[in-house]
């Protein structure tokens, strides 16, 4: 009679939808590893389109929608890209991402097209996705390449948010194009008895860049990270 063994298989479990390390994928790049005032990228955007809220609400959207399908499409191609030309395929994968949403705005929303057109079109050249292309999507799944798309996406947004609340709520006195101070009675004849008198510092890049920097202050000096 044989006495051999046979081992029985080992089931690999499977890791959980929203798994400790999944949600530190997304999160991460909120603040301890924001994209922005850590990694110090994608700045441009930051100081070009964030003097009213409305535009960069459809910016961050767009920046949204094309890192996480960028990342998703690298991912899922990522074994049959020669590595001597993967970097033209991210930029043929971004470019064709970012032509659909050109176009979805000149069709839609013919007003902000007009108005983002040039900065849309900016978004190929970013360097947060493509950043996120080499270090991430290139060497994982496409369901983890999709989270970490999505968390930087994310962090971009609330920055370039941030930094256009107070840009238009003291340039103009306004958000979303409503009267803030007006609302609250600071008028001639109302509250402390003077007009709101715009801040012109604010609609120019001067006014982005010393906002982005009291927010990386603030930010930094919250988690304690120090350049090395």
């Amino acid at each position: 009679m044989s006495t051999e063994t046979v081992d029985k298989p080992v089931k690999k479990e499977s890791e959980a939808f929203l798994s400790k390390r999944r949600k530190k994928i997304v999160t991460d790049p909120l603040n301890d590893d924001n994209p922005i005032t850590i990694q110090v990228l994608g700045i441009c955007s930051a100081l070009a389109v964030t003097t009213q809220m409305k535009p960069t609400m459809v910016m961050s959207i767009a920046v949204i929608f094309v890192i996480v399908f960028s990342n998703l499409t690298i991912s899922l191609i990522r074994k049959l890209i020669p590595n001597r030309v993967r970097i033209i395929v991210q930029l043929a994968v971004i470019a064709t991402l970012v032509t659909l949403v050109n176009e979805v705005l000149q069709a839609f929303a013919y007003d902000m097209y007009k108005e983002l057109s040039v900065f849309v079109g900016l978004i190929i050249t970013n360097c947060i996705i493509m950043g996120r292309l080499e270090a991430f999507a290139l060497a994982n799944k496409p369901y983890d390449s999709i989270l970490d798309g999505l968390g930087s996406g994310l962090g971009y947004a609330w920055i370039i948010l941030a930094v256009a609340f107070f840009r238009e709520l003291f340039g103009s006195g306004a958000i979303f194009g409503f009267n803030v101070f007006e609302a609250i009675g600071f008028t001639a004849d109302g509250w402390v008895g003077m007009d709101y008198q715009a801040n012109g510092i604010m609609v120019t890049p001067v006014g982005a860049f010393f906002i982005l920097g009291l927010i990386i202050w603030v930010q930094r000096n919250k988690t304690g990270y120090v350049e090395n």
